[in-house]
């Protein structure tokens, strides 16, 4: 049987198609990325406390987790997950100096992000958003008790992605949370307002899906 060329043309043209459309499928790349950082927090704190003086923590270093989902190549929505252990003070007091112990901080923190050079070697980013400041796990230092007021706050963000394969890049990090607590000690005897707006600084390594 005499096969037309037309024939012929459009089998080559339905052939070369479906070998763009599978390069196009084994090129796409899962929205999704996590990374593993260790950070610095390091609190810039601020305060007006009814005893006077200043309230202080001190900086933590600790592990931290994130999940990203690319929208498109240069729009994305990361989630932040990481927790730290301050010890918690106040000086130049009425009371004089004193220790209030130390607290957990968990502040799960959302920013939306672009991404400047999604396809490149050195992949920047900038992010701003929210989080949620969850005060838990303390104790109490010279005073009887410490309560710290759970609320949201703001975030920036910037950062880099460094290409080490297809899959996986080295990511450096830098945030700015604004954390506000009301805190009361020894039942409200003593209570003070307290901005703790950490500098966050993260290195560490990503994953692409």
């Amino acid at each position: 049987m005499r096969i037309s060329p037309l024939f012929k043309i459009l089998t080559c043209a339905a052939a070369l198609q479906m070998g763009a459309v599978a390069t196009l499928a084994d090129d796409e790349k899962s929205p999704w990325q996590i990374r593993v950082r260790a950070i610095s927090v390091t609190p810039d704190e601020s305060s007006t406390t009814s005893i006077g003086g200043e309230a202080t923590a001190d900086s933590s270093i600790v592990p931290e987790l994130d999940i990203t989902y690319f929208w498109s190549k240069n729009f994305a929505t990361e989630l932040i997950l990481a927790t730290s252990k301050h010890n918690m003070g106040a000086r130049g007091t009425a009371l004089g100096n004193l220790s209030l112990g130390d607290t957990w901080v968990l502040p799960p923190t959302l920013t939306f992000q672009y991404h400047f050079n999604p396809e490149g070697g050195v992949r920047p980013y900038v992010g701003a958003g929210i989080n949620y400041t969850i005060f838990y796990g303390g104790d109490e230092g010279d005073v009887d008790s410490v309560e710290y007021d759970d609320g949201f706050g703001w975030a920036l963000q910037a950062g880099a992605d460094f290409k080490i394969d297809d899959n996986w890049v080295f990511n450096i990090d830098a945030k700015k949370l604004w954390l506000n607590t009301d805190v009361e000690i020894n039942g409200g005897a003593v209570t003070a307002d307290v901005d703790l707006d950490p500098w966050v600084f993260g290195a560490g390594f990503g994953y692409r899906f």
